[in-house]
Formats: structure tokens, sequence, C-alpha cells
């Protein structure tokens, strides 16, 4: 082979080199732009999806808002019923009156407890918790300072959470 021939068919080996690196810059390219489209695919995807979780949270938080009390008011229909019974109640027996107003006021403690309504009632000589009580005055006492005297209006505190104070008076420093 003369150098000329030579000389030719390295220029075909570069070329063909050439056009194999082209075509490989070119498939890492489209490759490149295929695995973007895809990323922004996924991102679109998991923002519609997040989206949505929002969306399905906040309709839930929207229920559980509107029938948080669907329990207790369930409960409460049985008192209600009573009361309507003791209104339509027209005999006048005093102790038939009296029986049907315990049993309601057992049937609303009931429907108080179910829902973790409990009272806040402190006994008397019992420490002063300003968490639970609320003292309304101070008045002279044998009993030791700060200490429930007297219980004006007892508390209420639902799941833990006071309602209501108990309104107390309590004992005079001495």
């Amino acid at each position: 082979m003369s150098n000329e021939n030579m000389q030719d068919q390295e220029n075909v080996v570069e070329n063909t080199e050439n056009v194999g690196e082209q075509l490989t810059m070119e498939d890492q390219l489209n490759a490149a732009a295929a695995d973007l489209d895809k990323a922004r695919q996924d991102v679109l995807y998991a923002k519609a999806e997040m989206e949505n979780v929002r969306r399905r949270a906040a309709e839930e938080n929207d229920k559980a808002r509107k029938f948080a009390v669907e329990r207790f008011a369930r409960e409460l229909l049985a008192v209600k019923d009573a009361l309507d019974m003791a209104q339509l109640d027209t005999s006048g027996n005093f102790e038939a009156l009296k029986m049907g107003v315990d049993l309601t006021h057992k049937a609303l403690m009931a429907a108080f407890e179910k829902s973790e309504l409990l009272e806040i009632a402190p006994a008397v000589g019992d420490k002063l918790d300003p968490n639970l009580h609320q003292a309304i005055s101070v008045e002279p006492s044998e009993q030791e300072a700060n200490t429930v005297v007297r219980v004006l209006q007892k508390g209420a505190q639902l799941a833990g959470r006071v309602l209501r104070p108990a309104m107390v008076i309590v004992a005079a420093p001495k």
C-alpha cells in the first residue's frame, strides 16, 4: 500500500470515529433530555399528588369539625326524650316526677362520661388548684389557708381540658 492509501484509510477511520462520537454525544443529549422530561413529569405528578392530599386533609378536617359533636348529640337525644316525656306528664305525682328527673340526670351524666365531659367538684378542705378552681372570695375559717371552704359552682373539663373552672370560696390566711 502506498502512503497515500494509508492516509486515506486513516482519514476514513477518524471520520468514522468522529461520527460515532457525534452519535454517542447526540444519543447522550437525547437521553439527558428524556431524563429531564421524565423528571419534570415526576415533579408535576408529585405536586398534583400533594395538592390532592392537602385537599383531602382539608375536607376530612372540615368533616371532623362539623360532626365532632355527633356522638355527644346522639347521647343527649335520650336525655331530651326523657325531658319531653316529663313535660307531657299531667298526673301531678311528685314522686314519679322526681324519679323521672333522677333517671334523666343519670342519663345526662352517662352521656357526659361517654364524651369525657367530667365534673370538677372539689371537696371542702381541698387545696386550691388554680388550674381547676377559680377563687371567688376568701373567708375566715379554721381550715388551712388557700383550701376550699365552699363550692359555689362545679366546673367541667372535656378530655382533660378545663371548660369551666369550679368557682370556690377559700379559707383566708390566719
